[in-house]
């Protein structure tokens, strides 16, 4: 007789009224991978499976749960009784996040690049996950510009901009004295 746990998933209200967080006490997924148009979804067994609901419009996993964007007009009352079963059933029969490829973090660049992707990562990651969203290093320039970019929730989302300047900006530039600015690449 096999034993397996039961998959329990609930939803979580995110600070962008477009996406919703269904959480499950199961990891989905070490690391994050975002998934914004069907076409992105090819390798993605999960995500191309919600994309064939014609009220899903983006795809976002993380750690133990995946994010998910609604179409303009679609009200969340109607879909998260239907997503909740669907993800249940998805975890449950243990479909693919991703077909099958390790990703382990290496910071690149000079001593303040690495520094910059370290913080974000230790730091910024985890509470923007926590919104069902992520947050990902582009670049640095000699101006003291860091370039990010926003997935998942964070994507679109009004509280983002303030997200971005009081707290990501202010947490840099105190631990890392060459930062000036902090900005979000346009997805």
């Amino acid at each position: 007789m096999s034993l397996t746990a039961t998959v329990n998933v609930y939803t979580e209200i995110t600070p962008n009224p477009a996406t919703m967080k269904f959480i499950t006490n199961k990891l989905l997924i070490n690391g994050s991978k975002d998934f914004a148009t069907k076409e992105s979804a090819e390798d993605s067994p999960f995500a191309k499976e919600l994309f064939k609901f014609s009220f899903v419009d983006g795809v976002f996993f993380a750690s133990n749960f995946v994010t998910i964007t609604k179409v303009a007009g679609s009200d969340w009352e109607d879909l998260t009784p239907i997503l909740k079963e669907f993800v249940k059933g998805a975890v449950e029969s243990e479909l693919k996040i991703v077909n099958d490829h390790n990703e382990e973090v290496i910071f690149e660049g000079t001593e303040t690049e690495k520094k910059i992707q370290q913080i974000l990562h230790d730091y910024v990651r985890p509470a923007v996950e926590q919104d069902g969203g992520a947050i990902h290093y582009k670049s640095f320039d000699e101006a003291g510009v860091v370039t990010v970019e926003l997935k998942g929730s964070c994507s679109g989302c009004p509280s983002s901009t303030i997200t971005l300047k009081a707290g990501i900006e202010n947490l840099l530039k105190r631990m890392v004295p060459e930062v000036t600015e902090v900005i979000a690449e346009a997805m």
